[in-house]
C-alpha cells in the first residue's frame, strides 16, 4: 500500500456508505482531510461513486466502489475488494439511509414502505457491520459509526415517520449489541446523530447545519482513541438518552 502525504506510516482504511452526496460525501471529505486515511466512497451506481471519488482526491488515496446495502452480494463484493486491495479495514461509517415516510402514521403506512426503510436503514447497516468487523478483527482495531437520528430516541418518540423512527431505534439497539460483543477488542461501535436540519437531500425545513459542519461532529468517533467511548448515542460530543 502506498503512503499518505509522503509518509511511510501505513494509512488507515475507512469505508463510508452512501457517500456520493450530502452528509456521506462530507464525512469522506473530513476523513480525507485528516491526511492519514484511505477513503472508500460508495454509491449505488459506478458513475455516482466515481464522481464522488474525483471530488475527494486531494492529498489522500480514494477508492470508488458501487454499493447497494440492500444487496448481500454487493456488500460482500465491496469488503472483499477492500481486503484484496488494502489487506485491512479500520473504520466504517454506516451512513446510507432513506426517509420515505414523512407525515405517515403507523396505523396506515403500507408495509412495503416500512420494509424498504428497515432493509436500508437497519439491515443494510447490519450487513456492512458484519463484514467490517470480520476484517477489523484481523488487526485488532476498528471504529464503526452508525449514523442515526434523534428521531430514533425512545424518549423522543412521536407519531410521524414511524418506519424511519423505528429503523433508527433498531439501529441504536444494534449499536449497543455490537459494542457489547466487541467490548474486549479494540473495536468501538457508536451511534451518532448529525443533528436536526442538516443541509442534505433528506432535509425538511430550513437547514441549521451544513453537511461539512455535521461531518466534523462525527469525525471524532471515527478516529477515537483506545480509551474512547463505545456503545454510545451521540449528538456532537454530547451523549444522548436512548
Amino acid at each position: 500500500m502506498g503512503s499518505v502525504n509522503g509518509s511511510s506510516v501505513t494509512p488507515r482504511v475507512a469505508v463510508v456508505t452512501g457517500s456520493n452526496r450530502g452528509l456521506g460525501l462530507a464525512i469522506g471529505r473530513a476523513l480525507a482531510r485528516t491526511g492519514d486515511h484511505v477513503v472508500v466512497v460508495t454509491g449505488r451506481s459506478e458513475q455516482d461513486a466515481q464522481s464522488a471519488a474525483a471530488r475527494l482526491r486531494l492529498d489522500t488515496e480514494v477508492m470508488a466502489h458501487t454499493l447497494d446495502v440492500t444487496d448481500p452480494a454487493s456488500v460482500c463484493q465491496l469488503f472483499a475488494d477492500v481486503e484484496r486491495n488494502y489487506g485491512r479495514l479500520d473504520a466504517l461509517v454506516n451512513n446510507a439511509g432513506i426517509a420515505i415516510d414523512w407525515h405517515l402514521r403507523a396505523t396506515t403506512i403500507d408495509m412495503e414502505t416500512a420494509r424498504a426503510t428497515l432493509e436500508t436503514n437497519l439491515f443494510g447497516a447490519w450487513r456492512c457491520a458484519q463484514a467490517a468487523i470480520a476484517l477489523m478483527r484481523v488487526h485488532d482495531y476498528g471504529r464503526i459509526v452508525n449514523v442515526t437520528s434523534c428521531l430514533g430516541s425512545l424518549e423522543r418518540m412521536e407519531a410521524d415517520c414511524p418506519a424511519y423512527r423505528i429503523s433508527k431505534a433498531a439501529l441504536n439497539a444494534l449499536t449497543r449489541i455490537l459494542a457489547a460483543e466487541t467490548e474486549d477488542e479494540n473495536i468501538k461501535v457508536n451511534a451518532a446523530s448529525p443533528g436536526s436540519g442538516v443541509d442534505t437531500r433528506m432535509t425538511r425545513g430550513t437547514p441549521a447545519l451544513s453537511a461539512d459542519q455535521a461531518a466534523d461532529s462525527l469525525l471524532w468517533l471515527t478516529c477515537c482513541p483506545p480509551d474512547g467511548p463505545t456503545g454510545g448515542f451521540f449528538l456532537g460530543r454530547e451523549q444522548l438518552p436512548w
